[in-house]
C-alpha cells in the first residue's frame, strides 16, 4: 500500500503538473496564436517594480491573464504557478500587469503564460523564459553639479537613486550653443572631467544610465537627466536645483501675483459689499435739488423764499424810495393827538394846548413829507 503525500510533495507534484499543462497547451496552439497580439515587453524599473505590457484596447480582441512562475535551483521545492494580482487595463480591456517589489526574483528564469478564450477557442501570446537581472531600467541620474575645478577644465558630478549604484554605467551628452550636434561619452563613475572649456560659449549637459555587464546584460538605458548648464550666456551656473529657484522666483512667482490680484479685483467688483466698505461712494445731492433746476430754473433765492425787497437791497445800485406822508386837519370838536400828549408832558398849572389851531405848530406838519 503507498504512503500518503505530504502537503508539501503535493504541492510541487500539482505545480509541476500546472506547468506542463501550460507548456502542452502553448505547443498545441501555436496555430491560434497567430491570430493573436505578438509579443510580450517586460521591464523591471529601477528594481522597484515590474510591468509587462501586451497590447492596447486597438489591438486587442478578447481580454487576456497572465500567469507566472519561477524556475527555482535543483535543490529547492518549485515555486507554484500564480495569476497576475494587479492588471493593468485600458477601458476594460487588460494590457498589462504590474508586479511589486515583493514579487520580482532576478537571477532566476521568468515565465509567463498568456491566453484568453475568444469565440470558443484559445488564443495565446507566445513568450519565453526571461531573466530579470536582464530587464532593469533605472530611474534617471539627480543632483547634476558643475565645477570649475581649474582655468580651461570642468568637473560634472551627480547622484543615482538606484539602490545599488556599483552596477551602473553611465552615458554624459553635451553641447554648446555653437555646436550642431551632441557629443556623447560613456563613463564608469558618477564623475566627468571636461578637459577644455571655452568661456564664451553656453554648455549644456545631460546624463543617462543602465546596468553594467556585471550585473546584467541589459540595453534599456534610463531617461535623460534634468539638463545643467554652464557658460556665458547661462542665467545661473551650477546645478539644475540651484536654477530652480531662479524660475519660480522670475517667472512663476510673478504671474501667480498677477493672477491672484485679477482674482481679488474680480472679487471686488462682484461682491458689493465689500467694495462699499473699502470704497465708499460720494454721496449724490442731485436729488435734493431737482426743484431747484426744474422748477425754478437755477433761481437760487427764488428756491429759498427770499423776500424780492431783500434781493434788491443787496444791488449795487439799489437806491432807497421815498414815502410820502401826511397829515389831515382835525375835525371841530375833536382834540389832536400831539395835544393829548402834550398835556400829559406839561407841569402842573400850566397849559400845553396852543392858543389857537392856527399856531405855527399845526401849519408846520401840513403838507409835509418824510423819506422813508
Amino acid at each position: 500500500m503507498d504512503s500518503p503525500l505530504s502537503p508539501s510533495s503535493a504541492r510541487k507534484e500539482a505545480g509541476m503538473f500546472l506547468t506542463l499543462i501550460l507548456l502542452l497547451s502553448g505547443r498545441s496552439l501555436r496555430a491560434m496564436a497567430a491570430q493573436s497580439p505578438q509579443g510580450v515587453e517586460c521591464i523591471v524599473f529601477n528594481d522597484q517594480y515590474l510591468t509587462c505590457m501586451w497590447g492596447s484596447k486597438a489591438t486587442l480582441t478578447a481580454n487576456y491573464s497572465l500567469y507566472y512562475w519561477y524556475i527555482p535551483p535543483r535543490s529547492e521545492n518549485h515555486m507554484p504557478v500564480e495569476e497576475c494580482k494587479h492588471y493593468l487595463q485600458e477601458e476594460g480591456i487588460n494590457t498589462g500587469c504590474w508586479f511589486n517589489h515583493s514579487e520580482i526574483i532576478q537571477f532566476r528564469p521568468f515565465y509567463i503564460h498568456i491566453n484568453a478564450s475568444h469565440g470558443g477557442r484559445s488564443l495565446i501570446i507566445p513568450t519565453k523564459g526571461m531573466k530579470l537581472q536582464d530587464l532593469v531600467k533605472p530611474a534617471p541620474p539627480v543632483n547634476l553639479t558643475i565645477q570649475n575645478i581649474s582655468n580651461n577644465q570642468l568637473q560634472l558630478t551627480w547622484d543615482s537613486m538606484y539602490l545599488k549604484p556599483l552596477c551602473l554605467e553611465y552615458a554624459v551628452k553635451y553641447k554648446s550653443n555653437q555646436d550642431t550636434s551632441w557629443t556623447e561619452h560613456l563613463v564608469s563613475g558618477k564623475i566627468f572631467s571636461f578637459p577644455s572649456v571655452d568661456y564664451e560659449k553656453y554648455y549644456t549637459f545631460y546624463v543617462k544610465s543602465k546596468i553594467n555587464q556585471y550585473c546584467g546584460t541589459t540595453q534599456l538605458w534610463s531617461e535623460w537627466s534634468v539638463p545643467v548648464f554652464w557658460g556665458n550666456n547661462a542665467t545661473d551656473q551650477g546645478t539644475a536645483e540651484e536654477q530652480a529657484p531662479w524660475f519660480w522666483i522670475h517667472v512663476v512667482l510673478p504671474i501667480a501675483s498677477l493672477m491672484l490680484f485679477l482674482v481679488l479685483v474680480i472679487l471686488l467688483i462682484r461682491m458689493e459689499r465689500v467694495w462699499v466698505i473699502l470704497m465708499p461712494r460720494i454721496p449724490n445731492p442731485s436729488k435734493n435739488f431737482e426743484e431747484l433746476f426744474n422748477t425754478h430754473q437755477g433761481n437760487f433765492p427764488e428756491w429759498a423764499g427770499v423776500s424780492k425787497d431783500i434781493v434788491e437791497s443787496f444791488k449795487p445800485n439799489y437806491s432807497e424810495s421815498f414815502c410820502y406822508v401826511s397829515e389831515l386837519p382835525p375835525k371841530a370838536g375833536s382834540t389832536p393827538l400831539w395835544e393829548g400828549h402834550d398835556k400829559l408832558r406839561a407841569p402842573p398849572g400850566r397849559s400845553s394846548a396852543p392858543a389857537s389851531s392856527s399856531s405855527p405848530g399845526l401849519s408846520l406838519f401840513k403838507n409835509s413829507y418824510v423819506g422813508v
